[in-house]
């Protein structure tokens, strides 16, 4: 048996039948498609999304960009189990896909692209929006999408989308290969009617796998452990893809071994069980630090090692040090020439718990890290601490004004600037998910549509998006999406004047803050020094949002509270003490290298090369 239907219709109709993939919750595979129409997707995935619009639910974005931005969001609340569609026209919506699946290829997260492509028939060659490539006329700006895509096809003929449709889904719940998938369809092959096969509409399982350990791997895994004095666990956004937070809190509690985390890991134990040490690497806590800096053992659980987890190649300065790399993926579970463990997260360490049978590290070990880490607490409530209520607030003092305020229901959204810093250092997760930071990509803008995505994802729990003033001025247009379907996200936007986290980086290196403040030029071009006159607050209120606004930290107690029990979305605006006082102590524990100017004639930049030269010499490459 056959169904008539157009290559947009068919395509609709497969997604919207698609059941979850894994197990509970149930929860199709595709939860929504978002999208913004032009003559690429109008005529045909448009009127297919009308067609089933009781199937497939629509949201109406304002950035294509963002849109995948809200479809990451809702994925990695979803645990990778479900995500979302984004379809475009075929000009610079298209291209404006580029950046959001980068990030989400980047962070192994799940989204599916179907942006309209020119004709496959080339009745008219070219078409508006159509980039000509003399060479190679297949050759569409689709093809941006490429590098950055896991799976990439355009779907030149019906029948085509039959097996490209099914890969697309294999990659999607891959839990190695995941990212974003690219269908590319030309406008015309969209409207083309065709008769499939009514199994091509059959419900399917797509199961994320959870590959246990190789023998002879995990018996070089218990091994290692057995041996090592000073072992340190780097949990990253695997242990979060696996669910696998209560296996390590229970592997933590019975070997006593400290556990750091990643940006993507955070919250993988909550900041008071007595294993979790906080982040670890540039933007990591003093205890963390410390433990890498004299581990004989690192065990990473799903931990890609970035350069800021690894402070460039300069944290880890025990000579003795080895590595053991728990990861799904073989690529990363060889990294620092460790001993791999490629399994599942939470296979695995089940596995070594049982193997390690009783094994637990030194008492004095544990008093170390236990009394370090009081020591740190100490510091961080410094830093929250707000003796004058009726000042500004600082950077910190406003994380600790919310700190207070959220309970472990509340999920906080960040992913560039200079609060990731604060962050990673700072806020004590009380959750599993209630970090939810972008840091693979670190992509300002992400803010305000992932927390749309992580509500629709989750309606029941507080969303707040923490935005600067530079990220916000980036793409703040999603706030109109959520005020106009009633989606209850709680934005803090934080004004400080300008780029203030490249501003203290550029400082650090010799570029004297150049290019990153927000200021009036005078008659003679040079700067004031006076901040511009740009109302954020008013801007958002503009796009419809409810906008409290917070002059002291009294002010800002009361916002945050009235913001947190608004049922509609709400935004509360502050601004930070001076346009330098940003982040505050404490300051970045460990390096990370951004290279300096090797010749220059300014001061401040021949200063910098001499500290980097010092940095850079302790640089090491595990063999």
């Amino acid at each position: 048996m056959t169904i008539r239907l157009t290559v947009a219709q068919a395509l609709v109709r497969f997604l919207a039948l698609l059941p979850p993939a894994g197990r509970a919750p149930r929860r199709r595979l595709i939860g929504a498609t978002w999208g913004i129409f032009g003559h690429g997707n109008v005529a045909g995935l448009g009127q297919a999304l009308l067609e089933y619009a009781d199937d497939m639910p629509y949201h109406q974005g304002r950035n294509e960009q963002a849109m995948v931005h809200a479809a990451v969001g809702y994925a990695r609340q979803s645990n990778r189990l479900a995500t979302h569609a984004v379809t475009t026209s075929i000009g610079p919506g298209a291209t404006n896909l580029v950046t959001g699946a980068a990030l989400a290829t980047i962070n192994h997260l799940p989204v599916l692209l179907l942006p309209g492509d020119v004709f496959a028939a080339r009745p008219a060659d070219p078409v508006l929006q159509q980039l000509e490539v003399p060479y190679a006329a297949d050759v569409s700006v689709n093809d941006t999408l490429r590098p950055v895509s896991k799976y990439f096809d355009r779907i030149n003929r019906p029948e085509q989308l039959i097996p490209s449709a099914l890969a697309a889904m294999r990659v999607l719940t891959d839990p190695v290969e995941t990212g974003a998938v690219t269908l590319a369809l030309p406008q015309d092959v969209q409207a083309e009617a065709y008769d499939w096969p009514e199994e091509f509409f059959a419900e399917r399982v797509w199961t994320v796998r959870r590959p246990g350990a190789d023998r002879t791997e995990l018996a070089a895994a218990v091994t290692a452990i057995r041996n090592a004095r000073r072992p340190v666990i780097i949990a990253g956004g695997g242990v979060h893809h696996s669910r696998a937070e209560a296996v390590l809190a229970d592997f933590a509690e019975a070997t006593r071994i400290p556990v750091a985390s990643t940006q993507a890991g955070k919250g993988s134990l909550r900041w008071d069980h007595p294993q979790d040490v906080g982040g670890i690497g540039h933007t990591g806590t003093a205890t963390a630090d410390e433990l890498a800096r004299t581990a004989d053992l690192v065990i990473g659980v799903g931990t890609r090692y970035t350069d800021f987890t690894t402070a460039s190649g300069t944290l880890f300065e025990n000579p003795d040090v080895r590595f053991l790399n728990l990861n799904i993926a073989p690529h990363d579970g060889h990294k620092l020439a460790g001993l791999p463990l490629v399994a599942d997260a939470r296979s695995a360490l089940t596995e070594l718990r049982g193997a390690l049978d009783g094994h637990r590290t030194a008492d004095s070990y544990v008093t170390e890290y236990t009394e370090d880490k009081e020591r740190w607490e100490q510091r961080v409530d410094a830093c929250y601490e707000a003796d004058e209520p009726d000042i500004r607030p600082t950077q910190p003092q406003i994380l600790g004004v919310l700190d207070a305020l959220v309970d472990e229901t509340d999920v906080i959204v960040n992913a560039a600037g200079s609060l990731p810093g604060d962050l990673h250092r700072m806020w004590r997760a009380r959750s599993h998910d209630q970090y939810h930071l972008e840091y693979g990509y670190s992509c300002m803008g992400y803010e305000i549509p992932a927390a749309i995505g992580v509500k629709l994802a989750a309606p029941e729990r507080t969303v707040w998006a923490l935005v600067g003033d530079g990220t916000y001025l980036m793409m703040p247009t999603e706030i109109v999406t959520a005020v106009q379907e009633g989606i209850a996200i709680k934005v803090l936007l934080v004004q400080n004047h300008g780029y203030a986290s490249i501003g203290g980086l550029s400082e650090s290196v010799g570029g004297e803050r150049f290019g990153t403040a927000y200021r009036l030029p005078s008659d003679d071009g040079t700067l004031t020094g006076a901040p511009l006159p740009v109302d954020l607050a008013a801007n958002a209120a503009s796009l419809g949002m409810r906008v409290l606004r917070a002059k002291t930290v009294r002010d800002l107690r009361a916002a945050l509270a009235e913001a947190r029990a608004a049922d509609a979305p709400t935004c509360v605006y502050v601004e930070t003490q001076t346009a330098d006082t940003v982040s505050g102590p404490p300051p970045a524990q460990a390096w990370w290298d951004v290279p300096v100017a090797a010749t220059a004639t300014r001061s401040a930049a021949v200063k910098a090369r001499e500290l980097y030269e010092r940095h850079v010499s302790t640089r090491r490459r595990h063999l």
